[in-house]
């Protein structure tokens, strides 16, 4: 900023927004500064919105909460003025802060999200022209909807294909028009999905104030209000948060349900983002959880054409405040659950590790799982914000450990050396070794047996392959139809009155289950117990599919070692 006031009343509002428990002049005296300032420079206006939003998620007062809420509702003007004066824009595209209100994204959105999109959003959208690449791709796709396309596509250099796209389209709009087509095609949605998305289309999404990431609320009846300072995570225990008391959980209506889903969707989408369980979330079966000091969670899963063969699937959005802060991933098999938890760019100065202890907790409760294992990716490898931020300790410091013995080794000297000499600080390179590996935390005395530490589920998947090149030619049709039969004879299944969603189950679960050696001597009650848990993947929720595994020792062995081979 080129007014030195405004420069420092921003920096003493970004500064101050740490300070809770210690009254709020300094705040309000720094936002009456702004208010009468304008912003010369997109990194300064960016600044100022991130603060805004954080005090907006964290008030420190009734009277702070409502000055920031009049910034926060004006400020699509703020950025009006911004581009009237011909600034350079380009960090308002930053994923980190992208969605502020008078802005746009653009990204190769999926076939399912466009697709919402243009039914949601129609005027908002549309095809950015200027990263199309897939000339081919487009020409051998499109004739399905561009009668004779074929004479010009198959033979001719660079084809206008906009213009054949305005001509057949009409007054319609044009990624509506092409939704429409796809719409008509006789083909399953994963079909449409693979064409569409072999498109690489960049669409731009133009949207309004009521999505940005500026205004976007869950309306609240009450806002907590933060007058004392924040809880630290040197406060938290893993252990005693997950032994308390349960978490008050209610189902939502269809409705309420579809709501969540659209906003999730949204507050993904302007941070060019996508979540398996937003874009294909079952709004009949979302779940809402109260955490307390203002915080909501919204659990979906998927319905049944949409999961995954052998995992479990869940996801989260979590408002704090009515504000979208960060959302939650988890990936189950039996008790062990690959646990995704990002907490979006502007609210890390708050809550992080009570936030994160609460949602384990949530999911422990709801899913009965009790090992949780965190992606090299969460701690930083190939990730340098994950260096940076030191996400290891972080984790580390909730009781996390590493998985491969080296790495615990390389983690218990650098605890060493940060107990013994002030003010030291693991250096990257050495927090890029200790990310290289998964890290897992178990409650204390289950940890002892080690079972889940070389788990990955990709290991079974590449027995399956091996099973397939050894002894079905490489064909997966016939290994498909003999495991099925097999796992059908030998569990002395009925599956006449089977739906084809438990079909489905059985097809994928098969695969792994004629892989157990002495599947055929299970006891009567093992192998009802499969026939239940496989007839649970295609349930109405797969919470009870986990329940149902976890109390299948022998199921459960096989899965360990095939993971761990």
């Amino acid at each position: 900023m080129t007014n030195p006031k405004a420069a420092k009343a921003l920096a003493d509002l970004e500064k101050s927004k740490r300070s809770f428990g210690s009254g709020d002049a300094k705040l309000r005296r720094a936002l009456a500064v702004l208010a009468k300032s304008q912003f010369d420079d997109a990194e300064s206006l960016i600044r100022f919105h991130e603060t805004l939003l954080f005090l907006r998620t964290y008030p420190p007062s009734v009277n702070v909460l409502k000055l920031v809420e009049n910034f926060l509702n004006s400020f699509k003007k703020r950025v009006a003025q911004l581009v009237d004066t011909d600034a350079d824009l380009t960090a308002l595209d930053d994923p980190e802060v992208s969605g502020i209100a008078g802005g746009s994204v653009t990204s190769n959105f999926s076939y399912a999200i466009v697709r919402w999109l243009a039914a949601k959003y129609p005027g908002q959208v549309s095809i950015d022209w200027d990263w199309f690449e897939e000339e081919d791709r487009f020409g051998a796709t499109m004739p399905r909807f561009l009668p004779l396309l074929e004479d010009d596509a198959m033979v001719e250099a660079h084809v206008p294909f906009r213009e054949w796209l305005d001509a057949a389209r009409g007054r319609t709009r044009e990624v509506t028009w092409l939704m429409q087509q796809f719409a008509l095609l006789p083909i399953a949605d994963k079909r449409k999905a693979e064409l569409y998305d072999a498109l690489k289309l960049h669409v731009t999404w133009r949207f309004g104030v009521r999505a940005s990431r500026t205004i976007m609320r869950r309306p609240t009846r009450q806002t907590f209000i933060h007058d004392q300072p924040l809880i630290q995570r040197r406060e938290i225990s893993l252990v005693s948060e997950l032994s308390s008391p349960p978490i008050s959980i209610r189902k939502l209506s269809t409705v309420e349900g579809q709501k969540i889903l659209e906003r999730a969707r949204a507050t993904s989408a302007v941070r060019y983002r996508e979540l398996h369980g937003f874009t294909f979330g079952d709004a009949r079966r979302v779940l809402k959880a109260e955490l307390g000091r203002g915080t909501e969670v919204f659990i979906t899963g998927v319905p049944p054409e949409n999961r995954l063969p052998l995992r479990a699937y869940h996801a989260a959005l979590i408002f704090k405040n009515g504000v979208p802060v960060a959302y939650f991933e988890g990936i189950s098999i039996c008790e062990r659950m690959e646990s995704g938890f990002n907490l979006y760019y502007t609210f890390r100065d708050g809550e992080t590790a009570w936030l994160y202890a609460r949602i384990l907790h949530l999911m422990r409760q709801l899913l009965g799982v009790t090992a949780f294992s965190i992606d090299p990716y969460q701690v930083g490898h190939e990730n340098e914000e994950g260096i940076e931020s030191g996400a290891f300790w972080f984790y580390r410091k909730l009781g996390f450990r590493p998985v491969k013995p080296e790495l615990m080794k390389l983690t218990e000297a650098e605890e060493r050396k940060l107990a013994s000499t002030p003010g030291y600080r693991t250096s990257p390179r050495t927090l890029r070794k200790l990310a290289s590996g998964h890290m897992l935390f178990e409650l204390p005395g289950r940890e002892k047996s080690k079972s889940w530490d070389s788990f990955q589920v990709r290991n079974i998947g590449l027995q399956v392959q091996r099973r397939m090149a050894r002894d079905f030619a490489g064909s997966s049709p016939k290994i498909r139809d003999y495991s099925s039969q097999f796992v059908t004879r030998t569990l002395d299944l009925n599956v006449e009155s089977w739906n084809e969603d438990e079909r489905s189950a059985l097809e994928n679960l098969s695969l792994v289950f004629a892989m157990i050696p002495n599947i055929s001597k299970w006891s009567s009650s093992d192998k009802t117990l499969a026939a239940r848990i496989i007839r649970a993947k295609a349930g109405a929720d797969e919470a009870l599919y986990l329940k149902l595994m976890q109390k299948h020792s022998a199921l459960r062995e096989a899965l360990i070692r095939f993971g761990s081979e």
